[in-house]
């Protein structure tokens, strides 16, 4: 069976993107968009699609969730021993995509990855539910398993192990930042002529620049 979607289209009609709308820096330029697309009320402004590679360059991609932003960089917390986990420590280099759809916007940073402190990983993972606290114990994630009646043992054995105590950080769980040195602003525009400025770091300031749709 093969489907044609050669007739689904859009204009993109939300409004364009001048420079001198942009803020200086990039992580000022998302603060500004990412607080105007909580205020559209998108379901979720946090999820974005991180884009890693393993040690023969295939690539791979999934939804994460961003859990921290500073000056420095992105940062999203995982099982290590993931596929993604593993592919970051054989490829400390990564993509994200932000992909709010309902704005006509993407923004997609590029740049390396770097390990977050234990310390801001522990005290994150104390602040998740308990539940999802059980999970990263129960679950080997990215691992073959024979059934969910399997996954759904191993949280009750996690369950039982940590019952009236405080969950630990597993030693495989932990948390990713990554360091930009390309983030692209898209905003869509009628007629395909769409606007986007790409910031890219020189040394220590920051050169932005537009790119043809």
């Amino acid at each position: 069976m093969s489907h044609m979607f050669e007739a689904k289209r859009r204009e993109y009609t939300q409004g364009g993107l001048r420079r001198r709308d942009l803020a200086d820096s990039p992580h000022a330029q998302f603060e500004r968009w990412f607080a105007e697309a909580e205020a559209a009320g998108l379901s979720d402004p946090t999820a974005m699609v991180l884009a890693t590679a393993d040690a023969q360059g295939q690539p791979s991609q999934r939804i994460v969730l961003l859990k921290h932003l500073d000056v420095q960089g992105f940062v999203f917390y995982t099982n290590q021993s993931s596929r993604k986990g593993r592919e970051l420590a054989a490829n400390p280099r990564a993509s994200l995509l932000f992909p709010w759809h309902q704005l006509d916007r993407q923004v997609k940073v590029s740049g390396a990855i770097e390990r977050v402190e234990k310390a801001m990983a522990a005290s994150y993972f104390a602040s998740r539910p308990r539940e999802s606290q059980l999970a990263a114990w129960a679950s080997e994630q990215s691992q073959v398993i024979g059934s969910r009646e399997a996954l759904m043992e191993a949280f009750r054995e996690a369950e039982t192990r940590f019952a009236n105590t405080e969950i630990p950080l597993p030693d495989n769980w932990g948390g990713f930042r990554l360091l930009p040195r390309d983030v692209e602003f898209w905003q869509g525009g009628a007629h395909r002529l769409h606007d986007c400025f790409r910031y890219r770091k020189d040394e220590d300031h920051w050169v932005i620049e537009r790119l043809a749709p």
